[in-house]
């Protein structure tokens, strides 16, 4: 498959997402970084941008769409098959939910998901089980939209965050494509 894979703000989980685009190149997936300019530009904690930067074209051998204007021809020219948002912030969450179109992931969702093809979403924000709910369960209600399964990363800390499972993003992807949802066993 042809993967947009997108990276917003979640910068604390961007080495579990590398670490997933080394999977999906891996399995044999052609993998394009996207990246909101935030999550392009900004040095933190958690590494500096340029070095993100650099892995991500390594690991993909493909440059990083960062910027509205590079985003708008993904859907004209049918550019994935499976676009992907992992990580996830509660504010792209509230962007997407709402028909926002402001970032460069943002525009590559609304690009693509315009040619009715799917957009899988793996959450990753502190107000999941807060302001963010709304968002995600409208997102879970839209047609094309597929989640990761999701779980809370610290309930004692951090009552209402959660993060996707990054182990599943490759099978969510994978049945995506096919138009099915992941069954998550609860127990």
């Amino acid at each position: 498959m042809k993967i947009g894979y997108c990276l917003t703000g979640s910068f604390c989980t961007f080495s579990k997402s590398i670490e997933t685009v080394k999977e999906l190149v891996k399995a044999g997936h052609e993998v394009t970084p996207i990246m909101s300019e935030n999550a392009f530009s900004t040095d933190t904690r958690f590494g500096d941008a340029k070095d993100i930067q650099n892995e991500l074209i390594s690991i993909t051998g493909n440059s990083i769409i960062h910027t509205i204007k590079q985003a708008e021809p993904i859907g004209p020219k049918k550019m994935f098959d499976v676009l992907c948002v992992v990580p996830c912030t509660g504010n792209t969450l509230a962007k997407l939910s709402n028909g926002i179109t402001d970032t460069s992931v943002t525009m590559a969702v609304k690009s693509h998901i315009r040619n009715s093809r799917p957009v899988v979403i793996g959450v990753s924000t502190n107000d999941a089980l807060g302001a963010a709910a709304k968002n995600i369960g409208t997102l879970m209600n839209y047609k094309n939209y597929y989640f990761v399964p999701i779980g809370m990363d610290d309930c004692i800390n951090k009552p209402k965050s959660m993060v996707c499972d990054f182990t599943k993003v490759l099978n969510t992807i994978e049945l995506a494509n096919e138009g099915k949802e992941v069954v998550q066993k609860i127990f």
